[in-house]
């Protein structure tokens, strides 16, 4: 071997050294860069030579050569800034990125993305950052790579990540379907009204609702409803179809006087009415006369029954199917647009949800096409009561909801196609138990599938047959009438003002009707084995063979990290550290160049040697 391989040796140690300075500086380079992930170099001793057979003892070290650069993965320091789509990585995992129009993925932890002319959300580059769309009902999620895609809690994503893209720049407007109004009515506020100027007498009620405000309401007059006619009324903004607000006023007013109502077991009975501005209720009733203008705009009414403590027990609603009475007797069906009657009431519907339903009709769609050509056995004519297209139902929630969606039910007598609803008989109230009565009220409509049964069971509002309080319900205490929660599910259009992303990486727009969509979800990849990416430049990795494939999913699941918005991750290069490194890289270099000049020196004297 000989002073010549001891140079050789030397030689590899100053290239060895050389391109660990090498790496050293391009740490320190990146120092600022957004992402960026450190590289270390790990060198290794070159083959050795054997100078004799015994095992081990016998070899001599030929220099040094370079094992491995490997990446540092190490997590680095968050920086905060303005832009809601700088998004950084909160421990394992990569974003990935698409070039336009090419399956070709790459990954990268800079996540300082924009949104470009088209609504891509792109890297400074152009890359398309991956992602779902948030679906609603789908559960599952496959990977790309055959892998299956973990999902977060309350995000449903499916298929393969994809081009995040924003388009939902608007939202559409959605009609009110449920409206939640709960109040306090003062126990000590007197009766306003009564339907013919008599009191109630203490026992008297039986179930059917009471019509005092439905009777003093005048829907040609502004107001409908003077103030002396209602203890209190509640207003609040619902929304049509087209997004166009209307608004919907209960009016209260309680059925007995407290000084009457000590004397029937301390129960409270409150009636109550659910209206729309009279010139915005576009409702059309089937019949041969004219509507009666005066009851244009009322949607429901019923009672509220308190208990002794001012907490609500019992409820009726009825709605006003029409604003004619049947005229009882055989013959062709007439109508009498002047009466407002009980007669004219149906027991309302329940939602799937236990409340009970009114039925608006702000846009006024026309009626369906119904031709009123069927006949009785006694030659009455069979009109159905409404029939309207494109109505909105609404559910009305004062707290107090039908676990079994169902009215008590009496039996109904077809005679003369209508049906009688005798509050003579006996009924059950809320709590199942007997509830006797007094005087007989008949409640009669008509209905179109009447003469098509025989006999049936309609429900009849004598009371919930199953009720469930909610823990914030309307009471009535001596405090005050108020107001003390309103809410609705409806909202005009909105337009995209602002978005956020969560820890999720879900994307959300804010709209100006307070809307907050869900729209994408971006998409994180892990992979087994992280030194094995391959470094593509510009922040972007790939991956090989020995890395494995990515496991795709969403953030917080699968070991995946979490994403923070409105931060960027800095480079993760210890500026310390790397000093240090190029401390001792050149004291190495150093070192080995004094390898080489001291075997030049032996070489020297070797040579003087023939002197």
């Amino acid at each position: 071997m000989g002073l010549s391989a001891s140079m050789y040796s030397g030689t590899s140690g100053l290239k060895a050294h050389g391109e660990k300075m090498t790496v050293i500086g391009n740490n320190i380079s990146n120092v600022s860069t957004i992402g960026f992930k450190a590289s270390r170099m790990y060198f290794e001793d070159a083959l050795s030579q054997q100078i004799t057979t015994a095992s081990g003892g016998g070899q001599v070290g030929r220099g040094v050569s370079v094992g491995a650069v490997m990446g540092d993965f190490s997590q680095g320091s968050l920086e905060n800034t303005t832009e809601a789509t700088d998004l950084a990585i909160g421990g394992n995992g990569f974003f990935m990125v698409s070039p336009a129009g090419q399956e070709l993925n790459y990954y990268t932890r800079a996540g300082n993305f924009r949104f470009d002319e088209e609504g891509f959300l792109v890297d400074p580059r152009g890359y398309r950052l991956q992602g779902w769309a948030v679906q609603t009902e789908n559960t599952s999620a496959a990977a790309s790579g055959g892998a299956t895609a973990s999902e977060s809690a309350g995000v449903k994503i499916k298929g393969v990540p994809t081009d995040v893209k924003l388009e939902n720049f608007q939202s559409p407007p959605q009609a009110t379907s449920r409206v939640d109004m709960i109040l306090n009515i003062d126990s000590q506020s007197e009766d306003r009204t009564t339907a013919n100027g008599a009191v109630l007498e203490a026992g008297a009620y039986d179930g059917t609702p009471f019509t005092a405000m439905f009777e003093k309401w005048d829907g040609s007059a502004i107001p409908p409803l003077g103030d002396a006619q209602y203890a209190y009324q509640s207003t609040i903004k619902v929304y049509d179809e087209n997004g166009t607000s209307h608004n919907m006023t209960v009016y209260m007013d309680p059925v007995l006087d407290p000084d009457v109502a000590e004397n029937s077991g301390g129960k409270r009975y409150m009636e109550y009415i659910v209206t729309v501005p009279p010139g915005e209720d576009n409702r059309e009733f089937w019949g041969t006369a004219g509507i009666d203008a005066t009851k244009r705009g009322i949607l429901m009414a019923g009672t509220l029954t308190f208990n002794a403590a001012g907490e609500l027990e019992d409820m009726s609603a009825f709605s006003i199917n029409n604003p004619y009475l049947v005229e009882p007797v055989p013959g062709p069906a007439t109508f009498d647009p002047t009466a407002a009657d009980i007669g004219n009431w149906t027991p309302a519907n329940f939602s799937q949800n236990g409340y009970p339903i009114c039925t608006a009709n702000f846009l006024g769609a026309e009626h369906s096409s119904v031709t009123a050509s069927e006949t009785s056995p006694d030659g009455a004519t069979i009109i159905p009561a409404m029939a309207v297209n494109n109505s909105r139902n609404i559910e009305l929630n004062f707290g107090l909801r039908n676990k079994d969606a169902a009215w008590t039910d009496p039996t109904m007598n077809l005679a003369d196609l209508r049906d009688i609803f005798s509050t003579s008989n006996t009924t059950v109230s809320a709590i199942g138990a007997l509830d006797p009565v007094t005087d007989a009220v008949q409640i009669a409509t008509l209905r179109a599938q009447a003469a098509a049964e025989a006999s049936a069971s309609l429900s009849a509002i004598n009371g919930m047959q199953s009720t469930e309080i909610s823990a914030l319900s309307t009471t009535s205490y001596s405090t005050g009438s108020t107001t003390i929660f309103q809410a609705q599910d409806g909202y005009t259009a909105g337009f995209l003002q602002n978005i956020s992303v969560d820890r999720d990486g879900v994307i959300t727009g804010r709209y100006s009707n307070g809307q907050v969509l869900q729209l994408f979800a971006v998409t994180l990849a892990t992979f087994n084995n992280n030194y094995a990416l391959f470094r593509e430049g510009g922040n972007l990795f790939s991956e090989t063979r020995s890395s494995g494939p990515p496991i795709t999913g969403l953030a917080n699941t699968g070991g995946k990290g979490s994403i923070a918005s409105n931060s960027l991750e800095q480079s993760n290069v210890d500026l310390a550290t790397e000093f240090v490194k190029m401390i001792t890289t050149e004291k190495g270099f150093q070192a080995n160049s004094k390898t080489i000049t001291t075997v030049d020196q032996m070489l020297t004297v070797l040579i003087q040697l023939k002197r």
